[in-house]
């Protein structure tokens, strides 16, 4: 039989950095799956391991890698730690690291942001993958994995199609809210990647809470369209939303309305809206 594809690696390295500019820290907290790609086919079909590079040997150079590279974004330290293998082992063809972050938002005090202090920040994970073969080929995508958002009003979903199997009812007031999961791919380096990263985000909250929403697709294709004109150095955007549905709680039997004010939060079954846009 036929040893079709195989890669292998090491998963969950938690690694956790401090850059130190004086007083002032930064920290960044990841969560690292490092894999490769090579001459490993005889390790399956022949017990050879002479060309393997051990799993844990891959954790150890992660640690290096963020030990001598505190203060990189975490897009230009996983290109760094891609590199680290193809330039250690000639055995290896390609690298795919993908990295998830636990983010800390610097605490303040009186109104001051403190210099070492921190809370975390429960709302999405940050992530970067990268890609990397010998040769030069590369890519880079970033994005963010569960961040919620919602707005209580100026959403709607009417004029779809009705038959016997429709109950839901025509609105042009609900609540919209999801978590959703985007990324974006780079097809130039930014002035700074976190700084980017935040302006993306920023400009989809924008477009989301700003203006009419005549269905989560019509809102996802308007905020990527808009991600990609602030953000030249993308190629393109992938949004996945799942609706937080809130159901109106029918209050009838107490003799009271429900004028939008009282909702059941449920989150399954939930719709699942996804979109990829691009430039032409």
């Amino acid at each position: 039989m036929a040893l079709i594809k195989n890669r292998y690696g090491k998963g969950r390295v938690r690694v956790m950095r401090i850059h130190r500019d004086g007083d002032r820290h930064e920290v960044s907290q990841l969560s690292v799956k490092a894999m490769i790609e090579g001459d490993f086919a005889r390790a399956y079909t022949h017990a050879d391991n002479s060309t393997s590079v051990a799993t844990d040997t891959i954790k150890n150079i992660v640690n290096v890698v963020a030990r001598e590279n505190t203060g990189l974004s975490t897009e230009e330290f996983c290109q760094v730690l891609a590199k680290r293998y193809l330039d250690t082992y000639p055995q290896i063809a390609s690298v795919a690291i993908t990295a998830h972050e636990t983010k800390w938002s610097r605490l303040s005090i009186g109104g001051k942001p403190h210099p070492h202090s921190f809370v975390l920040d429960s709302n999405g994970k940050p992530f970067v993958e990268a890609s990397v073969a010998r040769g030069g080929q590369a890519a880079l995508t970033s994005g963010i994995d569960g961040f919620a958002f919602m707005k209580s009003t100026q959403s709607g979903w009417e004029n779809y199609p009705h038959d016997r199997y429709t109950t839901l009812p025509e609105t042009a007031d609900r609540m919209c809210a999801t978590s959703m999961v985007a990324s974006w791919k780079w097809s130039a380096k930014p002035s700074n990647y976190p700084a980017v990263n935040a302006r993306i985000l920023d400009t989809l909250l924008e477009v989301f809470s700003t203006t009419y929403s005549m269905s989560v697709q019509d809102s996802l294709y308007r905020m990527g369209e808009a991600a990609l004109a602030a953000v030249p150095e993308i190629s393109e955007i992938s949004m996945a939303c799942p609706n937080m549905h809130f159901i109106p709680m029918n209050l009838s039997a107490f003799g009271l309305d429900n004028n939008n004010d009282v909702f059941l939060p449920t989150d399954e079954p939930h719709g699942q809206i996804e979109c990829t846009v691009g430039r032409g």
